[in-house]
């Protein structure tokens, strides 16, 4: 995808829909465990530059999946309505 956001038409409950949700789920989870990662290297003074330097291009991959993912699904999220004005004041 180069880095490009994706857009699916449809209502959501489609194959590819439940494709694109498994796929942001398993991205996810991965940056979860390369989080964790991260923790532990990070607490070990044996870690070495060259581990951290991966650690770090594995963690901006992880982080560019998940802005690509909330972007994605915040444009699914509705607009909330508008509060009543009227309430606000009292």
């Amino acid at each position: 995808m180069d880095g490009k956001p994706c857009y699916l038409s449809g209502d959501g409950t489609g194959y590819i829909s439940r494709l694109a949700d498994e796929m942001e789920d398993a991205q996810l989870d991965m940056a979860a465990e390369i989080l964790g990662h991260a923790a532990d290297m990070l607490a070990d003074s044996k870690t070495t530059a060259v581990q951290l330097r991966f650690l770090a291009a594995r963690m901006s991959e992880a982080l560019r999946d998940a802005c690509r993912i909330a972007e994605s699904r915040g444009a699914r999220i509705p607009e909330p309505p508008c509060p009543d004005t009227d309430d606000a004041e009292e």
